[in-house]
């Protein structure tokens, strides 16, 4: 009789039970708050060069076709994937967003230590991990 080659070996699926997402696919992917109303969406991710981490995502807010939107900086450390919502949750709500940093689309800031400092301050959230 004869007997399959990998019938006795173990399949490993280190991926199971992470999700992996290009930064292309998150693009637009729904925010909700922590009441669950929606925030906005994923507009983009900032990296840090040095660690090649996530340290902010840019969310998009308002606006309708490109006018009137506007930019707001988080930390990644206020977001979780909600598979429930098919998007992201953030530990924050809409109110807290009215005071934010922010920017519109062509007045991009430099994200460097001072930027990203002022950030992470008005949101009272731990600093992106940095190498």
């Amino acid at each position: 009789m004869a007997m399959a080659i990998n019938a006795e070996i173990p399949v490993a699926r280190p991926f199971a039970t992470r999700i992996l997402i290009s930064a292309d696919d998150a693009r637009g992917k729904t925010v909700h708050g922590r009441d669950g109303d929606k925030l906005g969406t994923v507009d983009k991710l900032i990296l840090d060069e040095r660690t090649g981490q996530v340290a902010y995502v840019i969310l998009s807010t308002g606006g309708f076709l490109g006018l009137g939107q506007s930019y707001h900086p988080i930390p990644w450390s206020a977001f979780r994937y909600d598979e429930t919502q098919g998007g992201y949750a953030a530990a924050i709500d809409k109110r807290l967003l009215e005071g934010a940093p922010s920017f519109r689309p062509d007045s991009a800031p430099v994200f460097d230590e001072a930027y990203g400092r002022r950030v992470t301050d008005y949101f009272r959230l731990p600093p992106a991990a940095t190498g």
